[in-house]
């Protein structure tokens, strides 16, 4: 009788057996997870929320049909890794660039979820092992700590290797190595499997992304230029082999013994929990002396007078401005060039920059993306491409000014800027103190569209409108040049607003563009 149970357990198991295959696969997946992200982002031109929509409903979708399958199917199974791999990156890319927390805050916040996740999944089953995954709660526990681990791995990732400046090779390389020093704990220092396997599970998450940053970024960045469309293929053809392979010869479908798992569960919880609390110590004593040495080494390479980011930026409006003459000239193969260069140059300076300021590092970010979301689409818009650059060069342009610069400096800045956006020539605003109408209602409709409450956004672009035009022929006498800048940004924030179905990310930054510009106007 019990032996029948345990072969009707083993044949109820929902995930593979732990084979150098399923290794392969995870990475592949995680890969891909990066690499097709960014391929829907900004091949397609969806944007960054939308995106996370379309993979949040497909990795759902691929979730209740993994529940309903009776036993572990390879592509079913395999499909749900990819989907999740990606939405939980996106929820770590949204956290960051749509709310605005800080890594720190979302790698904190993911450990300690699944830290939970792991407490509760013990408590109630015993186990945390994967081989025992043949009830419905255990299969809920399990899910619900892969995405968690994508999560955090994202987050530690992008902290370590984009923040902190430590860069992807480096953080590959890293992961590579603590992944070994796992392997030969649980080989020879009998170090817990279970234990071992999540570790390297969440460890694959960072390396993979570092591989497919490595792939897909341009040659001129260190890597191999295959772009996110071709990586993405080659690996998802790669990942549709190995699980024929799998299906086929069914080498990862051999699940260990019901006998085997009691026994590992029996074994001695306090040498079990000895090497959690060890390897925890190890983790934050790892964790926070990188990121404490890595901050301190940024703080060392910013000069303690800087206050703002003035004088800081004219690369990037170079980059930009080049970018907004081959989109005027139509030469978008150009303009995509320029886009792989302007990403990679900001991701390199963000650790010094974000230092800096971090408001305004964050506001230029969130400009930049919308920048290489319209040059990268599948069918570039020039419209659109153009007023993003513009919006972009507004701001990077404001931040890249100050009037205590040398007269060296203000020559240069005032050499650029006559390339990206003129900027008023008297040295006091005409229309100071006559604008804070206006920078109200647009501060209204920014704080709805944080709330997703689009309705209300638009009833505020009805009035902005309204009392726009109302007041534009007083404004525009007293500064039509201004008046005429500013009308171009509020045009741009009511078509965003408007759409039949808006974006909260362009719709941000349209709204932080005009509140930026009408804030300078005002002043």
């Amino acid at each position: 009788m019990e032996a029948n149970q345990n072969k009707m357990k083993m044949l109820l198991n929902k995930v593979p057996e732990i084979t150098i295959f399923f290794w392969i696969i995870k990475i592949l997946c995680t890969t891909v997870g990066e690499t097709f992200a960014d391929f829907i982002n900004f091949n397609l031109g969806f944007g960054l929320t939308v995106t996370t929509i379309i993979m949040g409903v497909s990795f759902f979708i691929a979730l209740i049909l993994q529940f309903r399958a009776k036993k572990y199917v390879p592509g079913l199974y395999w499909l749900t890794v990819v989907l999740i791999s990606v939405f939980g990156t996106l929820v770590t890319d949204n956290l960051t660039d749509n709310v605005g927390i800080p890594l720190e805050t979302s790698t904190l916040v993911f450990t300690v979820l699944l830290g939970f996740t792991f407490l509760f999944w013990y408590l109630s089953e015993k186990t945390l092992s994967i081989h025992s995954i043949y009830t419905r709660k255990r299969e809920v526990f399990y899910w619900l700590t892969i995405l968690f681990t994508f999560a955090l791995g994202t987050a530690v990732g992008d902290l370590f290797s984009e923040q902190l400046g430590l860069g992807y090779l480096l953080t590959g390389t890293a992961v590579v190595i603590i992944i070994a020093c796992v392997f030969l704990a649980w080989k020879f220092f009998k170090l817990d499997g279970v234990l071992a396997f999540w570790i390297a599970y969440i460890l694959t998450r960072p390396l993979g992304a570092s591989l497919g940053d490595y792939l897909s970024q341009p040659k001129e960045n260190g890597a191999l230029a295959l772009g996110t469309t071709v990586t993405s293929v080659i690996f998802l053809i790669a990942i549709l082999a190995i699980i024929v392979f799998l299906a086929i010869t069914k080498l990862d479908t051999t699940v260990k013994s019901e006998p085997t798992e009691t026994n590992q569960v029996d074994r001695s919880k306090k040498h079990v929990l000895t090497q959690t609390a060890v390897v925890l110590c190890i983790s934050l004593v790892v964790g926070i002396g990188g990121y404490v040495g890595l901050s301190n080494r940024i703080s060392s390479q910013t000069d303690s007078a800087q206050a703002a980011l003035a004088g800081q930026l004219s690369d990037f409006v170079k980059i930009e401005t080049d970018m907004l003459n081959n989109v005027n000239s139509n030469d978008f193969a150009s303009a995509k060039k320029g886009a792989d260069n302007l990403e990679h140059q900001w991701d390199t300076s963000e650790p010094k920059l974000r230092k800096i300021d971090g408001t305004t590092w964050t506001k230029i970010d969130g400009t930049i993306d919308v920048v290489l979301a319209s040059v990268r689409s599948g069918k570039p818009d020039v419209s659109q491409s153009k007023t993003a650059i513009n919006n972009s060069l507004t701001i990077i342009n404001g931040a890249n000014q100050s009037a205590s610069q040398t007269d060296s400096s203000q020559t240069d800045s005032q050499q650029i800027t006559t390339v990206g956006k003129s900027q008023p020539d008297s040295p006091k605003n005409k229309l100071a103190g006559q604008l804070s109408d206006f920078v109200k209602i647009e501060t209204d409709m920014l704080n709805a569209v944080n709330s997703n409450d689009f309705a209300s956004a638009k009833k505020s672009a009805d009035s902005l409108e309204h009392q726009w035009d109302t007041s534009e022929p007083k404004l525009r006498k007293i500064d039509g040049t201004t008046w005429t800048k500013i009308d171009g940004t509020i045009d741009v924030v009511l078509a965003s607003v408007r759409s039949s179905k808006p974006d909260a990310v362009k719709c941000k930054s349209a709204l932080n563009n005009s509140l930026s510009i009408f804030n300078e106007a005002n002043k």
